[in-house]
């Protein structure tokens, strides 16, 4: 078998892409476990909120794509910090398993509610046209896609943007503070509710982002963001529980993962293959990739 540099290229880049949507994912659990101690299995409808939100405002109101983005980013975010302070912060200090229902009532509601608004009029799937959905860089051995370059620079522009927030502000150390011990946190001053509720919405906006950028390459429906959180709880134990950078390498050695096993083995093995990544690592090292919170 004769392999063509270009298209293993092409190949590579695309699971650059489909990775970078898990690590966005993954990253937003990560900082919601790290600070609240709470694993939210609604993630994935908090992503598909997201993409139909951008698509909404681009469908329906004809506002551009890359910055219906940031609107939906903003709306989710307001939504994640409703359900943490109505939701999840009324059951702090119970037993873990009403939380646990707390999350399965919410896929439940959400997955309805998109349901119930948007395929009546948009049918059971639907999809995010960019003006640059035929358009291509020509860099001889890479056809790469302007939504592609786009899609990585904004996904690693707003990385920066929550590295510096964590490790370059008053806030960051608070959050991190919070997340490494809550009670002497609070006994140093440092408001927990307040921090509980900004890593809420954070992460939220983190998973509208993911579901957005989704939404552009694929189609989806109000079904579609269970098997990505799903890889995203996934990417979490493979990079290390709590940790940020474990949550950034693990997306994209997932994605990288996925895409050349769905180009040597075939669409059959595109999910399974993965998840014998996952086991691999975890039977050589259980801990994870990285250890330490970070």
């Amino acid at each position: 078998m004769i392999l063509d540099p270009g298209v293993l290229l092409q190949v590579l880049i695309w699971g650059l892409v489909i990775g970078s949507v898990y690590m966005l994912l993954a990253t937003g659990l990560t900082l919601i476990f790290g600070v609240m101690k709470v694993i939210n299995f609604a993630h994935g409808e908090l992503m598909m909120t997201g993409a139909f939100l951008t698509f909404l405002l681009w469908h329906a109101l004809g506002l551009h794509p890359y910055l219906g983005v940031f609107v939906s980013m903003a709306g989710v975010g307001l939504l994640g910090i409703a359900v943490e302070r109505l939701g999840f912060r009324p059951l702090r200090g119970t037993a873990k398993i009403n939380e646990i229902f707390l999350s399965i009532a919410l896929i439940l509601i959400l997955q309805n509610a998109l349901a119930r608004a948007f395929i009546p009029y948009f049918r059971e799937y639907a999809q995010i046209r960019t003006p640059y959905a035929h358009r291509v860089f020509d860099l001889g051995l890479l056809n790469l896609r302007y939504d592609f370059a786009i899609l990585l620079g904004l996904t690693w522009a707003v990385m920066l943007g929550l590295y510096l927030l964590l490790f370059r502000t008053e806030f960051g150390r608070e959050m991190r503070g919070t997340s490494q011990n809550r009670l002497a946190a609070a006994l140093m001053g440092i408001d927990v509710g307040r921090i509980d509720t900004a890593s809420f919405g954070i992460g939220a906006g983190l998973a509208a982002l993911a579901g957005s950028l989704y939404g552009i390459i694929n189609p989806f429906s109000p079904y579609s963001g269970t098997l990505p959180a799903i890889k995203a709880f996934a990417v979490i134990i493979l990079g290390g529980l709590g940790s940020i950078r474990g949550a950034v390498l693990g997306g994209l050695l997932y994605g990288v993962v996925e895409g050349f096993a769905t180009f040597f083995l075939g669409g059959a093995w595109r999910d399974a293959t993965a998840f014998i990544l996952l086991l691999l690592v975890l039977l050589v090292r259980p801990e994870g990739i990285f250890r330490e919170r970070a």
